[in-house]
């Protein structure tokens, strides 16, 4: 049975971008610059000024996707439908060297569908999930468990991980999606108790924990539930991480933006798989603000991901990015 370095667990959709132009959408905001709502004319025919299909996306597949590119033996246990989506999906992972042993063919229901609205670079994403019979497959050895993004009906396919973890010693990154999210944080606890890295972003800590805080104080909050890592990444803002001793921030690299839709996944790739090849905390946040920085330059949550030689070579400045001038600004502090 093969040996993986990263077998990452989640729903697999098919993307369709809709990009519109600002004359016929806008955003509304609080007047904290918080609470934005996008707006739209109701009833209308609103034109889009052009659609993208992207298959074989969701925050598993592009974080096995990812992993694949920077150099790591990459396996994705997913659940796509038995139709055209399906089978492109599957032929898109292939291509990507994602390892095809734990992707199962539901024969019954087709495959996860999502609409993105992209607006200046910002997206709101509209998302259906099939329902999912979720059982963990006879997974072979991996370092690394990447669980994410999940339907309805995961609580088994939970024990198993944990499971999985405790039989094999596994490390376990855990990035939840919005149904785990409204599970609300006592729900998640059992498998964030688990973690050897665990995501989110500032709002997302914020809704888990049931208060607004800084940084500092969310990281250690959510630190005390177990995790050896917490990483809170907050947008254009930059992100943070703890281990226990020291509190990191490292600022994001400025770049033009094209489109945000897999940039958390993006920056989850590269720290887990910088920490799989031996990287520390301070490297493991550089290579995931470079990956997301890579992303944000392309329409899809996959395109721009970047190759190891692209990201060693950035590192040690012998390989040039074109959309980001220097490196000086992946500095990465202690706080």
């Amino acid at each position: 049975m093969n040996k993986f370095d990263v077998i990452s667990i989640g729903d697999t959709t098919l993307d369709v971008f809709l990009e519109l132009d600002e004359s016929d959408a806008k955003v509304q905001c609080g007047p904290d610059g918080e609470d934005c709502k996008l707006l739209l004319s109701w009833p209308d025919k609103i034109p889009v000024k052009k659609m993208t299909n992207v298959p074989a996306v969701g925050n598993a597949a592009n974080v096995a996707v990812g992993c694949a590119r920077l150099g790591l033996k990459s396996a994705l246990y997913t659940i796509l439908g038995k139709d055209q989506s399906g089978k492109e999906a599957f032929e898109k992972l292939k291509s990507e060297k994602v390892a095809k042993d734990y992707i199962v063919w539901d024969k019954n229901r087709g495959t996860n569908y999502s609409t993105v609205i992209n607006l200046k670079g910002e997206r709101t994403i509209l998302v259906y999930h099939q329902p999912r019979t979720y059982s963990l497959p006879t997974l072979a050895k991996t370092d690394w468990i990447y669980l994410t993004a999940i339907g309805h009906g995961h609580e088994k396919l939970d024990q198993q991980i944990i499971d999985y973890v405790d039989k094999t010693g596994a490390k376990l990154g855990f990035n939840p999606g919005d149904q785990q999210l409204k599970e609300g944080f006592e729900a998640l606890k059992p498998i964030i108790k688990k973690c050897t890295v665990f995501f989110v972003n500032k709002e997302e800590a914020e809704r888990l924990l049931g208060q607004k805080a800084d940084a500092k104080t969310l990281l250690k909050l959510m630190h005390n539930e177990g995790p050896n890592i917490v990483v809170i990444t907050d947008g254009p803002k930059g992100s943070y991480s703890f281990d226990g001793t020291n509190y990191y921030f490292q600022e994001v690299l400025r770049v033009p933006l094209i489109e945000m839709t897999g940039t958390g996944d993006s920056y989850a790739t590269g720290f887990i798989s910088a920490l799989h090849l031996g990287k520390d905390i301070k490297e493991a946040m550089k290579w995931g603000t470079t990956n997301a920085a890579a992303k944000l330059q392309q329409i899809g949550a996959q395109a721009g991901l970047l190759t190891r030689k692209q990201m060693e070579g950035f590192m040690n400045g012998t390989v040039k990015l074109d959309f980001i001038k220097d490196n000086s600004g992946l500095n990465v502090e202690k706080i």
